[in-house]
C-alpha cells in the first residue's frame, strides 16, 4: 500500500500571477498526514485557509480561464499548474503560504514547481495514501466539449484537441507518471489563440503575460513565445486536466478521454466523479479498497456518541465522509415523519431553513467533537455569515451536508456548509462556534 507524502524542508518561489500581474511569494512547508493540500492567505488579516478540494472551487462565471479556490472571503488563483506538479511527484499534504491572490505563473508550464518541490525532498508519513478508483463508465458532454472516464489500473488521458481558426488539431495519449509527467507535461507553456488576446485583455486577464510563459497561436501558426512540442497545446490541456484532477484525490486510476475540455467541463466532472464515489459510501479510499476517504462511515450509533442531540434535535443520520480537522459530508433523510412538518406549512410541508442551517452545524459538530482533545466539549453558535436558501427542501429528499474547515483554533473553529438535494444547493453558510466544556 503506497504512503502518504510531504516535503522533507521548506522551500519558496517567487513570481508574478499571469492574470493580476501581481508581484507572489510562495512558501512551501512540510504537512502532517491526512491534513492534505491548504493554500493559506498569509497577506490577509487572520491568515485564513484554503483546502485544495471540489467543494472549494470558485465557478466559471466568477473567475474565468483558470481554477481558483475561495474559503469565505479569501480566494486563490490560478491553482492547476502548481497542484500537477504535487500530483506528479505523490505529494498529499503540504502547506503554501501565499502573499498575493495568484499563484505566480513562473515558466507557464509546471516544470518550474516540479523542481523546486523535489529539490525540497520528498518524505513518506505513516499513513496510506487515498486513491480513487472508479468503477464505473462516466460522461459528460456541453456543446462540441466531451469528458469520459472508465475503470483503468493506472491513470491514463487520452485528449483530443480542436481550434480550427487556428488549424490546431492534435492528440496525446500519456499514462501520467512522474516520469512521463516531467518529461511530456511539465515544460508545455500556458497558450491562448491571437483572436482571443484583445477580449482577455479587457477582461483584465492576462496582465502577468510574457513571450517566457504564454505562447500566442494565430491562423498562421506560433505569433509568439516559444512551444516546446510540436503538439505543445494539446500536452498543456493534458497538464491542466491533471491539475483539476488533484482536487479529486492524490491518486487516481481511471482511464480519461478529453475532447476540447478546459476548465469548466473539467470541474462539472470531477463533481460527477465525486458523487459516484458517495454510491459507495465516500469519495476517495487508501490504495485497494475502492471508492472511500480516509475513515469509515459514522452510523447514527456512532454519531449519537459524539453529539449531545437527541431525536426530535438529532438532524444527521449518517456521516458519508470524514477526513479529521478537514471536511466532514453528512446525510439527513427528511421523512413526512418530521414533528416539525405538522406546524410549519402543513398543507404543503417544507422543511425549515434553520433546521437546515442546523443540521450543518451538527455536522461540523460530528468533526470538531470527535478529536480527542474536544471530548467532553459542546460547541456553541458564534456567528453566521453569508447564509443563502437556495431551495425548498420537502419529504422524501436526502439533505447532504458537505462541511469545509476554513480555520481551527484551540477554542473556535470556522467552516463552510452546504446543504445538497441530489446535485442542487439548497443552503449555504459560514459558520463559527465555540468550544466549550461540559458543565
Amino acid at each position: 500500500m503506497e504512503q502518504q507524502k510531504t516535503i522533507k524542508r521548506e522551500a519558496k518561489v517567487k513570481g508574478t500571477g499571469i492574470h493580476t500581474g501581481k508581484k507572489v511569494e510562495l512558501c512551501f512547508k512540510p504537512a502532517e498526514k491526512d491534513t492534505g493540500i491548504n493554500f493559506i492567505r498569509v497577506d490577509l488579516a487572520d491568515r485564513p485557509v484554503i483546502p485544495a478540494s471540489i467543494s472549494n472551487v470558485i465557478e466559471k462565471s466568477l473567475r474565468s480561464r483558470r481554477t481558483s479556490l475561495g474559503a469565505g472571503l479569501a480566494e486563490i488563483h490560478t491553482v492547476e499548474h502548481l497542484l500537477c506538479a504535487l500530483f506528479s511527484l505523490g505529494i498529499d499534504n503540504i502547506i503554501i503560504e501565499a502573499t498575493a491572490e495568484e499563484v505566480p505563473a513562473l515558466d507557464g508550464g509546471a516544470l518550474s514547481f516540479y523542481r523546486i518541490l523535489r529539490k525540497a525532498g520528498i518524505v513518506e508519513l505513516e499513513g496510506a495514501k487515498r486513491e480513487f478508483t472508479l468503477r464505473e463508465p462516466l460522461w459528460l458532454r456541453e456543446d462540441d466539449a466531451f469528458l469520459a472516464a472508465f475503470p483503468g489500473d493506472s491513470f491514463r488521458i487520452s485528449y483530443t484537441l480542436s481550434y480550427p481558426e487556428a488549424s490546431l488539431n492534435q492528440y496525446l495519449n500519456l499514462t501520467v507518471t512522474e516520469e512521463t509527467f516531467a518529461r511530456e507535461l511539465a515544460p508545455c507553456k500556458t497558450f491562448c489563440l491571437e483572436s482571443e488576446v484583445g477580449q482577455l485583455r479587457a477582461q483584465g486577464l492576462g496582465r502577468g503575460a510574457t513571450v517566457e510563459n504564454t505562447v500566442i497561436v494565430g491562423k498562421s501558426g506560433v505569433v509568439k513565445g516559444k512551444p516546446t512540442f510540436p503538439d505543445e497545446f494539446t500536452r498543456h490541456k493534458v497538464l491542466d486536466l491533471v491539475g483539476d484532477f488533484c482536487l479529486l484525490a492524490p491518486s487516481i486510476k481511471a482511464h480519461v478521454v478529453a475532447v476540447k475540455s478546459g476548465h469548466p467541463l473539467n470541474i462539472k466532472f470531477l463533481k460527477m466523479l465525486d458523487k459516484a464515489g458517495q454510491k459507495y459510501g465516500l469519495s476517495a479510499a487508501p490504495a485497494g479498497e475502492g471508492p472511500g476517504d480516509l475513515v469509515p462511515p459514522f452510523d447514527i450509533e456512532k454519531i449519537m456518541r459524539i453529539l449531545p442531540h437527541r431525536y426530535p434535535f438529532l438532524l444527521v443520520d449518517r456521516v458519508l465522509e470524514f477526513q479529521e480537522g478537514r471536511r466532514i459530508v453528512g446525510v439527513k433523510n427528511v421523512t413526512i415523519n418530521e414533528q416539525f412538518f405538522t406546524g410549519h406549512f402543513p398543507g404543503r410541508p417544507v422543511m425549515p431553513g434553520v433546521l437546515i442551517i442546523e443540521a450543518m452545524a451538527q455536522t461540523a459538530g460530528i468533526l470538531m467533537l470527535s478529536r480527542p482533545e474536544n471530548q467532553g466539549k459542546l460547541a456553541y453558535f458564534m456567528s453566521m455569515d453569508k447564509v443563502k436558501f437556495r431551495k425548498t427542501v420537502v419529504p422524501g429528499d436526502r439533505l447532504l451536508l458537505k462541511i469545509d474547515v476554513v480555520r481551527i483554533k484551540s477554542r473556535t473553529i470556522q467552516i463552510r456548509g452546504a446543504a445538497y438535494v441530489e446535485d442542487k444547493i439548497a443552503a449555504e453558510a459560514d459558520l463559527m462556534f465555540s468550544l466549550v466544556p461540559k458543565q
